[in-house]
Order: structure tokens, then C-alpha cells, then sequence
């Protein structure tokens, strides 16, 4: 009995639901910040020279921004009306008759 109720009490971060939503909300974090990141290397892109190429290449940092963003903000909506994810709890176990 003691060794079930120790096994349950130390179950792993990955597998645990607040684990999920701390990785969860790093990855907002991290999202916001290659948003930023995006953005000033597209800017700075474009400053030097305007050729077809660099102008291709800003449009298309802006492009991932903009996808980082929303990755963010989707990630944010998950999080908002769903907190605990998909773990449902299971009392009744399957009893195997031989």
C-alpha cells in the first residue's frame, strides 16, 4: 500500500498535467520572443540594399513572424479554455478474466 501511494505522489514532470501547461506557456514565450527576433532581422534585411532577392527574403521573415504569432496566440486559446489538456482520469480498470 505504501509503495502504491509513493508511486503515485512521485509521478514524472513530463507526464504530469501541470507539466504540460509549464511547457505549454514556455512555448508562448518562446513564440513572442522568435516573433521579435523575426521581425528586427527583416527589418534589418531590408535597410542595406533593395534588390528582388532581399525584398523576398524580408517578405518572407515577416510571413514567419506572423505564423510564430499565431502559434502563440493559439497556444494562449488552448491554454485559456482548456488548462488541464486532455488527461482524463480513469477509476475503473479493465479486469482481465482467465
Amino acid at each position: 500500500m505504501e509503495a502504491a501511494q509513493r508511486k503515485a505522489q512521485h509521478r514524472p514532470f513530463c507526464f504530469s498535467v501541470k507539466g504540460h501547461v509549464k511547457m505549454l506557456r514556455l512555448d508562448i514565450i518562446n513564440s513572442l520572443v522568435t516573433t521579435v527576433f523575426l521581425v528586427i532581422v527583416s527589418v534589418l534585411a531590408l535597410i542595406p540594399e533593395t534588390t528582388t532577392l532581399i525584398v523576398i527574403g524580408g517578405a518572407f521573415g515577416f510571413l514567419a513572424a506572423v505564423a510564430c504569432l499565431a502559434d502563440g496566440a493559439l497556444i494562449y486559446r488552448k491554454l485559456l479554455f482548456n488548462p488541464s489538456g486532455p488527461y482524463q482520469k480513469k477509476t475503473v480498470r479493465k479486469k482481465v478474466v482467465l
